[in-house]
């Protein structure tokens, strides 16, 4: 449980996990939660590509994480 806290606390993934959440539940269907929260890490790291950092693809699949959970909860809803 420890690693799993200190890996949303490093390059603050627990940011990108509640935005692909919020990003997924705007989306209002499953599928296009999964496409929006896509699209946005996807932005979110070519802006920090354009301002000299590295792709780090801990933070996309965070920000995925999110969309998918919304999807999750726009199945069942």
């Amino acid at each position: 449980m420890d690693k799993f806290i200190s890996f949303l606390k490093d390059s603050n993934r627990y940011k990108h996990l509640i935005g692909g959440l919020f990003v997924g539940l705007l989306a209002l269907t499953p599928w296009t939660a999964i496409y929006a929260a896509a699209v946005a890490a996807s932005c979110l790291e070519l802006k920090d590509k354009l301002r000299g950092c590295y792709w780090d693809w801990g933070d996309w699949l965070t920000t995925i994480a999110g969309g998918g959970t919304a999807a999750i909860l726009w199945l069942f809803l």
